[in-house]
């Protein structure tokens, strides 16, 4: 990577349609030479849209794109990386299958139609000794912790000499320690004038923590900017969402008993690929109680989650509901209150061609008022349910013949949950129920689900945002290779030991 400084980048006018949405109206943007600038806003406020025109995904009705007061012309990705912008997305582009070296061979614009490797392979060893963080070229990507291979799509982007540099959430796969790390060299990088750095993150900790500056935009337009030090995150929130905010505290209600209502034994569950992800886990949730399981992806949360919902078989073990066994079916999941906040729900426990009042209704759809002799649909009486929960979660837009599909993340999330949370409740399954969501979303589902715990619900919170178990959990346990290596009461939580824990270097 050249010693240059960064180019200044500058967006002006840029205005953005799709059909009747404006999705950005006359926005006005500068990331200056060597500056760690945050770009914030709730879902749906344009941020995605306006990195996206900068990357040449879209192209933009109005405005124009400035490099060191130069226009620009940004006609798609392969024109940001030849103008030294690059972007590094919530999703890993990496191929699995290919080692380090490989991947980031591939990723040039331009290759000889015959590789010399051990050429290559020399050129990225020099490379990776001016890095502030190694990865092994040798290692196969499938074989890397989440940790390691967001490394390699930043050491991607640097590598193909980009200046500008893009990321989109670029912390929600790692651990507390990985996440400032990461950002702790990039940061390094702006001030000494090798990179520009624009960020779109909604933990406001790290914008505080490593940011220059910030822009807010809501609603598609501009609401303000400034200097990060002359700034309260009470302030950043203010201008996201429109109004004053403050997070309400998480009161909590002692249980009249501490009742055991779910225990896992000896769980075993195989992943798409035959292989063990869960290996012999124990956990026991009582009434009254949240538990988080913090861990890096991949560690056999996601098929816990499943074997629990009914959507995936275990291969052994025992799941007893309130000390008697339970088999995840329908008839059982009903008769115990089990409702479950799957991860991307719109994808996992919703149908997106159906209606938000269809949805909101999958739980008793075959049952008075919503049907007549369990088979005929009384959709009147559907459209007054859907109403009333569309009321009380705040879902948006408050149509119930709504196509779920065209609602934002946040309101999906608000839906699944209006739905889970609408009857009487014994035991509760979320996982990562605000993953990408805007700081007004995340505390009102937040204050659903502490109000379901004080309500006697057993929760099993399961999260990648360690902030959000720690603010949340009653006890909080580690996940790592399957099982569960580490337990604490989230009020005395160590987080570099839980952070060892979740990467396994505990000892």
């Amino acid at each position: 990577m050249t010693n240059t400084v960064p180019p200044d980048l500058e967006v002006l006018g840029m205005t953005k349609r799709f059909g009747p949405l404006v999705a950005l109206k006359d926005v006005n943007f500068r990331l200056r030479p060597g500056r760690f600038h945050a770009l914030l806003g709730e879902n749906g406020a344009g941020k995605s849209t306006l990195v996206k025109c900068i990357m040449g995904y879209y192209h933009p009705d109005e405005g124009k794109i400035l490099l060191d007061q130069q226009q620009a012309t940004v006609r798609n990705p392969r024109d940001a990386q030849t103008l030294g912008i690059g972007m590094v997305y919530q999703q890993f582009t990496l191929i699995p299958n290919m080692t380090v070296l490989e991947n980031l061979v591939i990723s040039k614009a331009k290759l000889n139609p015959l590789i010399n490797w051990l050429e290559e392979e020399h050129q990225l060893t020099q490379f990776m000794e001016k890095m502030p963080f190694k990865v092994s070229l040798a290692a196969h990507v499938s074989s890397l912790a989440a940790g390691e291979k967001q490394k390699v799509e930043i050491l991607k982007q640097l590598f193909l000499q980009n200046r500008i540099l893009i990321l989109d959430e670029p912390t929600s796969v790692l651990t507390p320690q990985e996440a400032d790390e990461v950002l702790g060299h990039l940061r390094a990088m702006t001030q000494a004038q090798r990179l520009s750095v624009l960020i779109i993150t909604h933990k406001l900790r790290e914008v505080v923590a490593f940011a220059d500056e910030v822009t807010v935009l809501r609603k598609g337009q501009f609401v303000g900017s400034g200097l990060v030090s002359d700034l309260k995150v009470s302030q950043m929130a203010e201008m996201m969402v429109g109004s004053e905010v403050t997070t309400k505290p998480k009161e909590r209600s002692a249980p009249p008993t501490k009742t055991p209502k779910l225990a896992i034994h000896d769980l075993r569950v195989h992943d798409d690929a035959g292989v063990e992800a869960v290996r012999g886990l124990h956990v026991t949730i009582h009434s009254g109680e949240i538990v988080g399981i913090a861990g890096v992806s991949g560690n056999g949360q996601r098929e816990l989650v499943e074997v629990l919902a009914g959507q995936r078989q275990a291969i052994a073990g025992k799941i007893l509901v309130q000390g008697m066994p339970f088999e995840p079916t329908r008839k059982q999941i009903m008769r115990h209150k089990i409702y479950c906040l799957p991860e991307e729900p719109l994808q996992n426990t919703c149908v997106v061609h159906m209606s938000l009042a269809e949805n909101l209704a999958f739980r008793n759809f075959d049952l008075e008022p919503h049907s007549m002799g369990g088979w005929l649909i009384n959709r009147p009486a559907l459209r007054r349910s859907a109403h009333g929960l569309i009321e009380r979660y705040n879902i948006k837009p408050p149509y119930p013949d709504t196509p779920i599909q065209s609602l934002s993340g946040g309101n999906v999330q608000r839906a699944v949950l209006a739905r889970e949370l609408s009857a009487e409740v014994e035991i509760l399954i979320v996982a990562n129920p605000c993953f990408g969501l805007d700081f007004l979303a995340t505390e009102e589902i937040r204050l659903q689900i502490v109000a379901a715990r004080n309500r006697g619900t057993a929760v099993l919170l399961v999260s990648e945002d360690l902030d959000e178990i720690l603010e949340l959990a009653d006890r909080t346990v580690v996940m790592f290779n399957g099982q569960l290596v580490y337990e604490t009461t989230s009020s005395g939580a160590d987080l570099a030991l839980i952070g060892r824990h979740m990467t396994g270097h505990a000892v």
